[in-house]
């Protein structure tokens, strides 16, 4: 067999770390056989943020061993996690506080190896997983996919992934000393316009369907922040543009039900005037499970394999 077969054919686990462990076998970037979910039922979403991260670590040395199966034919393991991570340490995870300063690569490749897995342990950001996951799934993995995930926060993933922070949900979008609603204190922030905490902040009195339901309906006050979401996207995704150049970017997370794709392109149209730049394009995915395990299964191969 040669190089570029047993490539192909090294199978890799893939993990996602977030309200739940989901854990998956991937080869040649496709999945093999079904998805692990811990907890099982989806309704018990506090089960890891209560939970120590010694005790996290456990739980994905379990699901990964479970995963595996042959636990010697593993080429290594990738697990993409929310926050700031480098070298395989997470800096911050605002939503998971317990893993702050975790050395995450290094716990769980031990608890591994003392499970006889020796694979090599990837951790990476989850959003750069998902990223790394729909350049494997749409075939462009030699290309540079940019991502927003809109949810409770924003999310903003890269592949393939480079040196640096890349917290691009905490662009600066705005000089108002009044925008002050992202959850890390921080003033101005496209999370605080756009995350979902952040629109519930805002408008007290409404839930965030509703202040898009109202918008619809021509309520000023509700039509003036539809504007200023669609223009705190288009904003960072013209920062994107400026620094990396055009490309495509794709856009997901269960609040892109409230994107508006011509509001969105006019207002990147009106940021974005060089003309070298302007052969961008934005694309709706769905947020699946499946491909963000890929993507970290992916991502992991890839680095075991430099």
């Amino acid at each position: 067999m040669t190089a570029v077969e047993e490539a192909a054919m090294a199978k890799v686990v893939g993990v996602t770390l977030s309200e739940r462990v989901v854990t998956g076998l991937v080869v040649d970037h496709k999945l093999e056989g079904g998805l692990r979910y811990f907890p099982e039922e989806h309704d018990d979403e506090y089960a890891l943020v209560e939970m120590p991260a010694e005790g996290i670590v456990e739980v994905l040395r379990d699901q990964v061993k479970a995963t595996a199966g042959g636990a010697a034919e593993i080429a290594a393991v990738g697990v993409g996690v929310p926050g700031l991570v480098r070298n395989g340490v997470v800096e911050e995870a605002p939503n998971l506080p317990q893993l702050k300063g975790a050395r995450m690569a290094e716990m769980l490749g031990t608890a591994l190896r003392a499970e006889g897995i020796g694979a090599p342990v990837t951790i990476i950001n989850d959003a750069d997983a998902f990223a790394a996951g729909i350049a494997a799934t749409t075939g462009r993995l030699d290309a540079v996919v940019r991502l927003w995930t809109l949810g409770i926060g924003i999310g903003y993933g890269r592949y393939p992934a480079t040196d640096g922070v890349w917290e691009g949900g905490h662009t600066v979008v705005t000089l108002d000393e009044k925008e002050n609603y992202c959850g890390c204190g921080g003033r101005g922030h496209l999370e605080g316009v756009m995350g979902h905490r952040a629109m519930r902040l805002r408008f007290l009195d409404l839930e965030p369907e509703e202040v898009f339901e109202s918008a619809k309906k021509g309520d000023n006050r509700c039509g003036d922040f539809k504007k200023l979401w669609h223009k705190a996207l288009a904003a960072a995704t013209a920062s994107s543009i400026h620094l990396r150049g055009p490309g495509k970017f794709y856009l997901a997370g269960f609040n892109v039900r409230f994107v508006d794709m011509a509001m969105l392109n006019e207002y990147l149209h009106q940021m974005v005037k060089m003309s070298p730049l302007q052969s961008y394009s934005i694309e709706i995915v769905s947020d699946d499970q499946e491909t963000r395990v890929i993507g970290a299964a992916v991502s992991a191969h890839q680095t075991a394999s430099t």
